[in-house]
């Protein structure tokens, strides 16, 4: 679900956490550039993951999307339960920094007001 500037700013944070998985994304390094500070993304559940029960997939917004990693295991059942239920979470990138070969991705979970 995506959010437009004007929501995000009034929605409620729920959240705030890294991505996990960026090291396994391929394409990461060369789509990274276009990722901004503040860029809404969506939240998707991956309830048929045999990793992890509570497994939220981060991406990117629009018809293309870009599946940037995960909500990290531990920090995810809430949300996971929240997108179960129905309700409108999206998220938006707050940091990125590069550290040797991973990309350090700190987000917002984000519930609209």
């Amino acid at each position: 679900m995506s959010s437009t500037p004007d929501s995000a700013a009034k929605a409620l944070v729920l959240l705030e956490c890294l991505v996990a998985g960026t090291t396994h994304r391929p394409g990461l390094r060369e789509f990274e550039p276009s990722l901004q500070p503040t860029q809404p993304l969506a939240l998707e559940r991956e309830a048929d993951s045999s990793y992890d029960d509570w497994a939220v997939r981060v991406l990117t917004t629009g018809p293309e999307a870009f599946w940037l990693g995960y909500l990290p295991e531990g920090r995810n059942e809430t949300v996971a339960r929240l997108l179960d239920a129905g309700y409108p979470l999206s998220a938006r990138l707050t940091h990125k920094a590069w550290e040797e070969e991973w990309l350090h991705l700190e987000i917002e979970v984000l519930l609209a007001q």
